[in-house]
């Protein structure tokens, strides 16, 4: 009978879409709901202040910001009291901090709100992949957190959309307070659904995921891996945020359309994420985020000086392939080179370089932009992700895993 029971055990661990990674899935739409805002917004925010660029910047720059600092005490924290709390927090938490976002009487206040919707996101990503490596056999790792990241991407994607939608009759004030309840909402059925019990069930089924911290060269290489991917990550991210104000400025399109323009860069969640797991499995993970790595420099730079429309958004949609591939395979590679007593803080720290990055740079480009131009700002942008990344591939040339 317990041989019986073993061996039903291993089968259901085996596959993917069982167990717990659907609910997690559905959390990590929860959790971005509100997160996915500010950017797309961010027209509405600025004409409603009365913002420049460097204003602008900064709306995101609070959130981001904030961010990066909510990850490094999450991280560790979650590795002593567990996924469930922090997880429930970074999804709570940015439904009642969007909903005092959407009630700011004053550009300072928003700013403040938006800080603190960034302070309780970070409970959620620190915490997330360890419950998921924990679910799946090694060797189909990269996979499951690659599933994951549709639930991020469905919601970046749908999250403008709705907020377009919204915002066309209660302005982007209702927008974040609707979509606030929407996510409490997601967040109390998460804690209820998910309890301790199925947290230790998840645990107690993974297979046995040996690390070698002994390992020559072990801890060199991570940084080098988190390195690379978060100078990437900030770069492409704080780009990112004035494509619509881009999309306004440049092509004459409306706030709401421009509003629902990154729909267009998230619809690589819904597939990429996978498809980089997948691979991220089969050929490794090192590989596939040089090569992300050395296309972002080019593609934000294409993001000022292409002609056109169409290929604008061909190059918003070749960003968004670029950063659904690196996320799932740089956690795949965090969580297969750290201690399970070490690895939410390790994964703290990761978010805290991406969100930091992103959160500096930001107003620095909407400076640049406000003193010179897009081009000048972009093309700067570029220069960095590029040469990063080039030190980053002859540093990591020839360790595939």
């Amino acid at each position: 009978m317990a041989t019986s029971e073993q061996g039903a055990l291993a089968k259901k661990r085996l596959g993917l879409l069982t167990g717990i990674l659907p609910l997690m899935v559905i959390a990590h739409f929860a959790h971005h709901l509100l997160t996915a805002l500010p950017t797309p917004l961010l027209p509405m925010i600025r004409s409603d202040f009365n913002l420049d660029y460097t204003q602008a910047g900064m709306v995101v720059s609070a959130f981001s910001l904030a961010y990066g600092f909510g990850s490094l005490p999450s991280g560790w924290v979650t590795d002593y009291v567990g996924a469930r709390i922090m997880i429930t927090i970074g999804t709570c938490g940015v439904a009642v901090a969007g909903v005092l976002v959407g009630l700011s009487p004053a550009f300072m206040v928003l700013l403040a709100f938006m800080a603190l919707m960034g302070l309780a996101a970070g409970g959620y990503h620190p915490a997330a992949p360890p419950i998921i490596s924990a679910s799946v056999p090694a060797e189909k790792r990269g996979r499951a957190l690659g599933l994951h990241t549709i639930g991020g991407g469905a919601s970046y994607f749908l999250a403008p959309i709705l907020a377009a939608w919204i915002a066309s009759w209660g302005g982007w004030r209702g927008a974040f307070i609707a979509l606030s309840a929407v996510t409490i909402a997601f967040g109390i059925f998460f804690y209820i659904k998910i309890g301790r019990t199925f947290i230790k069930k998840a645990a107690a089924a993974a297979p046995a995921q040996m690390v070698d911290l002994a390992e020559p060269g072990r801890r060199k290489r991570l940084f080098l891996v988190i390195g690379l991917s978060t100078v990437t990550a900030a770069i492409v991210n704080s780009a990112l945020a004035f494509v619509p104000l881009y999309a306004v400025d440049h092509f004459g399109l409306s706030k709401t359309v421009a509003a629902s323009f990154l729909s267009l860069y998230y619809t690589a969640g819904f597939w990429v994420g996978p498809v980089a797991g997948y691979f991220a499995d089969r050929v490794g993970t090192v590989p596939l985020l040089m090569g992300v790595s050395l296309a972002a420099g080019p593609m934000v730079y294409l993001l000022a000086v292409v002609p056109g429309l169409p290929m604008y958004l061909l190059i918003i949609v070749l960003l968004g392939i670029i950063t659904y591939t690196r996320m799932p395979i740089s956690e795949t590679y965090i969580v297969g080179r750290t201690s399970p007593h070490n690895r939410s803080t390790i994964l703290g720290v990761y978010y805290f370089g991406g969100m930091e990055g992103a959160g500096v740079l930001t107003p620095i480009i909407g400076f640049l932009i406000d003193h010179y131009s897009f081009q000048t700002a972009f093309m700067a942008s570029a220069g960095i992700a590029l040469l990063v990344a080039v030190i980053g591939t002859i540093s990591l040339w020839g360790r595939r895993n």
